[in-house]
C-alpha cells in the first residue's frame, strides 16, 4: 500500500469514528500506535473533521452572539493545531529524507508534502459529506443529483491529487525534488505580532 491510500484509509477511519457520535465535544481514541505516522494523521483529520462540524455550526443564523463568540474562538484555535501538525507532518517527512542528497538540479514543489496531506484530509471529508447529501432521502431528486455530480469530481480530484502526493514523494525520495520547509508564522495569534493584543497590553 502505498503513502496516499494508508493516508486515506486512516482518514476516513478517523471520520467514521467521529461520526460514531458526532459530536464536536467527543475526546478521540487514536487506534494507532504512539509514534506511528497513522496515529499522526489520525490526530490530523480529526481535528479538520471537528472544525468542519463547528463551522456548519457557526453559521445557524439563530446562533447566540456570545456562543458565537465563543466558537470563533473554538475555529480559530483549532486552525491553530492544524498548522502545527501540518508542520510537525513535514518534519515526520524532513527526517525520513534527511540522508537524501538532491540533485544540482532539483526542483522545489509548490507546496511541501504535509499540506497536500492536509487537502487529502479536507478532500475525504467532502466526499464523506457530498456522499450523505448524494444518497440524503429527505433531498428531492434533483438535489441527489446535483450532488452526485459533484461527489463525482471530487473522486476525480481525489485519484489525481492522491498521484501527485506518491509522485513527490518518490521524486524526493529519488532527489528530483528538495524538500525545504518554511513555518507559517501566523501573526494573528502572537501576542507580540497582532497589534491589537499588543496595544490592549499597554492600556
Amino acid at each position: 500500500m502505498n503513502f496516499s491510500e494508508t493516508a486515506w484509509k486512516v482518514f476516513n477511519q478517523s471520520i467514521e469514528d467521529y461520526h460514531v457520535l458526532d459530536n464536536v465535544e467527543t475526546i478521540p481514541s487514536n487506534p494507532f500506535s504512539e509514534g506511528s505516522l497513522e496515529r499522526i494523521l489520525y490526530a490530523k483529520n480529526w481535528i479538520d473533521t471537528v472544525q468542519w462540524h463547528l463551522e456548519d455550526i457557526i453559521r445557524d443564523e439563530n446562533i447566540n452572539p456570545l456562543e458565537a463568540l465563543q466558537l470563533k474562538r473554538a475555529i480559530d484555535a483549532s486552525n491553530q493545531k492544524r498548522t502545527d501538525l501540518v508542520e510537525f507532518i513535514d518534519g515526520w517527512f524532513l527526517d525520513q529524507y534527511k540522508n537524501i542528497d538532491p540533485k544540482a538540479e532539483a526542483k522545489i514543489n509548490t507546496e511541501t508534502p504535509a499540506w497536500a496531506v492536509d487537502r487529502l484530509s479536507i478532500l475525504a471529508l467532502k466526499i464523506f459529506h457530498m456522499d450523505l447529501e448524494a444518497n440524503r432521502e429527505s433531498a428531492t431528486e434533483q438535489h441527489r443529483i446535483a450532488c452526485q455530480a459533484k461527489l463525482d469530481v471530487l473522486l476525480s480530484q481525489k485519484s489525481d491529487l492522491s498521484t501527485s502526493i506518491d509522485q513527490l514523494l518518490k521524486d524526493i525520495e529519488n532527489g528530483d525534488v528538495k524538500m525545504k520547509v518554511y513555518k507559517q508564522m501566523k501573526m494573528y495569534n502572537d501576542e507580540s505580532l497582532n497589534p491589537i493584543l499588543y496595544q490592549k497590553e499597554k492600556k
